[in-house]
């Protein structure tokens, strides 16, 4: 099998011109991948078979911040855990609407631990891809918060949410009354990756609000936007919001 894999690589590679190569090289799109009669290639049906294995692990996987982040990182930005009205992963999957609202407990927390009034409030929710959290969240989110702390923001706890559905940024401004939500959030992955990454960031969100009153960030990963570009953007968007008569300068 492994020898019949290298001899699809080098087939697909030599039998292409230059310029396909090159454009193939800069996306993750299955590009011009070639067949063998009338179905893929073995080494394409094997890459797609294992895209497919871990886009449906990153969706149904559970998030454990201090295994995906690390005991230290939990420890320096001081997170803590908090969970939406979906008790399991299925109910989670087949209930968008109980994604979108915290749990009574995790409300209480919530006032209890995190001031109010803050300019930037940043939530990490698992969303539908906890690989994508457990790999951009640990470099992306101290970028963050050094770009807003050299605008001298004050700044809210940060904390986790399990079965996080975009929505909850409503619940989130009801409850804190930030000036600015950023929620950070796996992506539905797909056969290109499952370690995408989203940015969603709301101007003084309420119960009312619908996507129409969200912008978005997306593509944070590593053939996609990176970690710099996103943290950058991210905070320049939230200026934006912050100051909107001044271009966010």
């Amino acid at each position: 099998m492994a020898q019949d894999q290298e001899r699809d690589a080098v087939l697909a590679a030599s039998d292409l011109p230059e310029i396909v190569r090159k454009i193939r090289a800069r996306t993750p799109a299955r590009l011009l991948v070639g067949r063998a009669g009338s179905a893929y290639r073995t080494a394409t049906q094997m890459e797609l078979r294992e895209a497919h294995a871990a886009a449906r692990d990153a969706v149904r996987a559970e998030l454990k911040p201090e295994r995906d982040f690390g005991a230290d990182f939990v420890h320096r930005w001081d997170l803590f855990n908090t969970h939406t009205r979906a008790t399991t992963k299925h109910e989670y999957l087949l209930r968008p609407d109980l994604g979108r609202l915290f749990d009574d407990h995790s409300r209480a927390k919530i006032r209890s631990l995190c001031p109010s009034g803050g300019d930037l409030q940043l939530a990490i929710g698992d969303g539908l891809s906890v690989a994508a959290v457990a790999k951009q969240i640990p470099p992306l989110l101290p970028l963050i918060n050094a770009r807003a702390g050299q605008r001298r923001w004050q700044i809210g706890r940060t904390f986790v949410i399990h079965h996080c559905r975009v929505g909850i940024l409503n619940e989130i401004g009801e409850l804190l009354k930030p000036r600015v939500v950023v929620l950070l959030i796996g992506e539905r992955p797909g056969l290109a990756t499952a370690e995408s990454l989203s940015a969603y960031v709301a101007c003084e969100p309420r119960a009312s609000h619908t996507d129409a009153d969200r912008h978005v960030i997306s593509n944070i990963h590593e053939r996609g936007l990176g970690t710099y570009e996103a943290a950058e953007l991210i905070v320049r968007l939230a200026s934006r919001l912050m100051h909107p008569f001044t271009n966010g300068l």
